[in-house]
């Protein structure tokens, strides 16, 4: 070799998509792209729900003399746009049972004797639907040319707020619920490997369950005095709604992988949240996020701490049989899909030994 010849060749130039290629794969292509669809969902959702709340049948209690009572409830239910679904109350004791079974959210008592009524309403259960049930009796007093006196028989506790405490409470147990079975699900690889491993990742969440129930109710109740004196019930509620949570992103991510994850936020962030009622109850809403709700974790567990809290646990069977449903039905799909997977992996197995199966062969020579 001459000594002006290099001892190495050059290596060759490489192409932009080459190097493309190996700066990003294509699964890390796949999970951006993953990512900016559930951002662009996410903003669709919330902005779908939230851009325009407009009132849809909010029930309403009237309680009046038998003919003016006939006459009000066709004049509320004939309103444009249906805003109000009025139905006839006996007197006002009846009315007020109504708002605080949850059967209405609002009543209104015609005054037969002058021109200043009253509007019963229970902000508890969602300031803006009382706030928007308000708006509606001033406005139609206002063209009648009597005037209304709005009574708010149940308000939110004094460190509640805005009466969101529940929603932001249910909030933290759904994230935390999935967040940490992401967690364990990822720890040792995106897809458990036999059933063994999912009964002990159950068994684990659901004492982290009891655990973050029992928090939950400590931050409401003792350390913001928001939902007080409720501490057992907030704590079972909270552990049924964090095992339910994490139970179905298990279920989801043994079986999906990576993709799991994802449907796993667009069902509890992207879709649950804003239908959950937190901020708009269901009356509020497009018919879309109003029917899927309370049929999500969010919205169910939001219904149930609510109500248990201010409304002595009345309309919280459905909440109550919704969570239950995720937490069976996501430790059910856990077990038969860790199952599934070991069937999977054993035919696998088998087809690969069967093939490399034959005669010994001849030794040499």
């Amino acid at each position: 070799m001459s000594a002006d010849s290099p001892s190495t060749s050059a290596a060759p130039a490489r192409g932009f998509p080459a190097e493309l290629r190996d700066a990003i794969s294509f699964r890390a292509f796949g999970l951006v792209l993953g990512g900016l669809l559930i951002q662009l969902a996410f903003t669709v959702s919330y902005l779908g729900a939230f851009h325009s709340p407009t009132p849809h049948r909010i029930p309403v209690a009237v309680v009046a003399p038998r003919q003016a009572s006939a006459q009000i409830v066709a004049k509320l239910n004939g309103l444009d746009g249906d805003p109000v679904k009025a139905t006839a109350a006996a007197d006002e004791s009846a009315a007020r049972e109504r708002i605080m079974d949850r059967r209405a959210d609002a009543a209104f008592l015609f005054d037969s004797t002058g021109t200043k009524d009253t509007l019963l309403v229970a902000s508890a259960g969602g300031p803006s639907v009382s706030q928007t049930a308000s708006q509606l009796a001033q406005k139609i007093e206002a063209v009648q040319k009597r005037q209304v006196a709005v009574i708010d028989i149940q308000a939110p506790n004094s460190g509640d707020g805005r009466g969101m405490t529940s929603f932001y409470l249910v909030l933290g147990w759904v994230i935390g619920g999935y967040l940490t079975a992401t967690i364990m699900t990822m720890s040792a690889g995106s897809r458990p490997a036999n059933r063994h491993r999912i009964v002990i990742r159950l068994a684990v969440l659901g004492l982290y369950a009891i655990v973050s129930g029992v928090a939950g109710a400590v931050i409401v109740g003792p350390v913001f005095d928001a939902l007080s004196g409720h501490f057992w019930a907030l704590t079972g509620i909270g552990t049924l709604v964090v095992f339910a949570s994490a139970a179905t992103s298990l279920a989801l991510q043994t079986l999906l992988g990576m993709l799991g994850t994802g449907l796993t936020i667009v069902l509890f962030v992207v879709l649950g949240n804003p239908s959950s009622g937190g901020v708009y109850p269901s009356v509020l809403l497009p018919f879309f996020w109003s029917a899927i709700g309370q049929a999500l974790p969010p919205g169910a567990g939001t219904t149930l701490v609510r109500n248990t809290v201010y409304f002595d646990a009345h309309a919280t069977s459905v909440a109550w049989w919704v969570l239950s449903a995720y937490a069976v039905g996501g430790t059910a799909a856990a077990l038969m899909a860790a199952w599934w997977r070991e069937r999977r992996k054993a035919a696998a197995t088998g087809a690969v030994g069967s093939a490399g199966s034959g005669p010994d062969p001849l030794p040499a020579g």
